[in-house]
């Protein structure tokens, strides 16, 4: 096999040497396993070659981006090829007149958002690892961020994309239309699809005019309850905010411990709004949501009307994750999602988790579309003792998810990690649906086996 495909790519794009296959085995997750071939495409023609090949000889093919996931998406659990298409990293186009950045699917997120944003323009997407994460990844999960609130994930932003299918022909669908109802819609079809249907090669992104102002208030509340009820105050009171990000008491306890007592005023829970828009709103804006706060029992206030002060406020946000992981534990990471409704039911159930079983749970998050991060704090997650009552306590967690009608994850996707729940988080009807859609675009079932379903 390997042979074969250096003969048919060229030498230079086919490595078996031990540093990139091991480097190639795992993601964030715990998960690793070797691949037998890594093959490094650096165009559209290397992706279609190498699914040609291998649906021909039905070897399992992994797609591999940045490799920043949290389940395991990537992992070659059955050897065979993976897939890397980090070498195609060109940004082919930015056309503010269109509205629309064109890249290819190994660029760094962040540097498509700086590509917009040299020519006056704004890509909103922002998960926490922008700066390491692709955009190939980003599309393969549909990926969020604390701006989801107000401008919406990933998908809302790809118009079209270049997609390699399972036995190497190249499908194109959407384009640089902003509206397209041109039979059914298969952008949205592989968007979100972890790399189980096909392989995206390109993607032609929708970009917006740049806001220019935008102000940040950071915010302690006594309880958790408190937070979550400023969450609805401040929506229901007609203030739509780029970002909405509230924080439960462990975390905060943990932040102080590793950023020092000062780091934060006191309060058991911690609440951020920013908004964004023309200067003049914004500045009215900042008053009315400043005012409202107060009233809403904020124990602490701080207030940020300029970018660097924003970036301050933001990178204690980014904190609370080092924070967590200073603590020694192993941080379990979740992404589910509740109904704004049930924020405070899901910080008591993770209360009763921790009551029941020992392991702490950390809960931070996207307030405002209810993607909370619920993290269980494990001991030591490689004692078979240990992790057997976390994946009981993760059992415990998505059922009582699923139960209140959330969902099992809001950004990292399914992959390995979430697999067990997959079935009944989407019902039968459309667990069968998703096989039959399998089936239909790679009845070999050569890539990416292994993962949701």
């Amino acid at each position: 096999m390997i042979a074969e495909l250096t003969a048919l790519l060229g030498a230079e794009k086919v490595t078996t040497a031990e540093e990139i296959l091991a480097s190639h085995s795992t993601d964030k997750w715990n998960a690793s396993a070797k691949p037998e071939v890594v093959v490094l495409a650096q165009c559209t023609e290397d992706v279609s070659k190498t699914l040609a090949f291998a649906n021909e000889r039905g070897i399992p093919v992994y797609t591999r981006g940045a490799g920043i996931g949290y389940v395991g998406g990537c992992v070659p659990t059955r050897g065979g090829i993976v897939l890397s298409v980090f070498k195609m990293n060109r940004i082919l186009d930015v056309a503010p007149e269109d509205g629309v950045i064109v890249t290819q699917p190994g660029v760094i997120t962040a540097d498509v958002a700086s590509a917009a944003s040299e020519r006056g323009w704004y890509y909103p997407p922002d998960p926490a690892s922008l700066k390491e994460c692709s955009i190939g990844g980003n599309i393969a999960t549909n990926a969020g961020g604390p701006r989801c609130l107000k401008y919406g994930v990933t998908g809302s932003y790809v118009l079209g994309l270049e997609v390699v299918l399972a036995d190497g022909r190249v499908l194109r669908s959407g384009g640089r239309n902003h509206k397209n109802k041109t039979g059914f819609d298969l952008v949205a079809l592989f968007t979100g699809s972890e790399g189980l249907l096909g392989v995206v090669t390109e993607a032609t992104l929708r970009i917006i005019p740049e806001p220019p102002a935008r102000a940040m208030v950071s915010a302690t509340f006594p309880l958790f309850a408190d937070a979550a009820r400023a969450v609805q105050e401040i929506l229901g009171g007609g203030i739509l905010p780029s970002a909405l990000e509230i924080t439960d008491s462990f975390t905060l306890a943990a932040a102080r411990n590793y950023l020092g007592d000062n780091a934060l005023p006191e309060g058991n829970a911690h609440l951020i709004v920013e908004i964004d828009g023309q200067t003049d709103s914004v500045a009215s804006e900042l008053k009315t949501l400043v005012t409202r706060v107060r009233e809403l029992g904020a124990l602490g206030l701080q207030i940020a009307d300029n970018d660097a002060d924003c970036e301050k406020i933001w990178q204690l946000r980014r904190d609370f994750s080092y924070s967590l992981r200073a603590t020694g534990l192993t941080k379990l990471n979740e992404d589910v999602v509740v109904p704004r409704s049930k924020l405070v039911d899901l910080v008591e159930f993770a209360s009763g988790i921790e009551a029941k079983t020992g392991i702490a749970v950390a809960c931070f998050g996207h307030a405002g579309d209810g993607n909370i991060h619920t993290n269980l704090m494990v001991a030591d997650y490689d004692d078979p003792d240990e992790r057997k009552k976390a994946d009981a306590a993760l059992d415990q967690l998505f059922q009582w998810i699923i139960a209140n009608g959330g969902a099992i994850t809001g950004e990292h996707g399914v992959g390995i990690a979430k697999k067990r729940w997959f079935r009944d988080a989407v019902g039968e009807t459309s667990y069968q649906v998703h096989q039959q859609l399998k089936q239909t675009l790679d009845p070999n079932g050569i890539l990416n086996p292994d993962k949701i379903i």
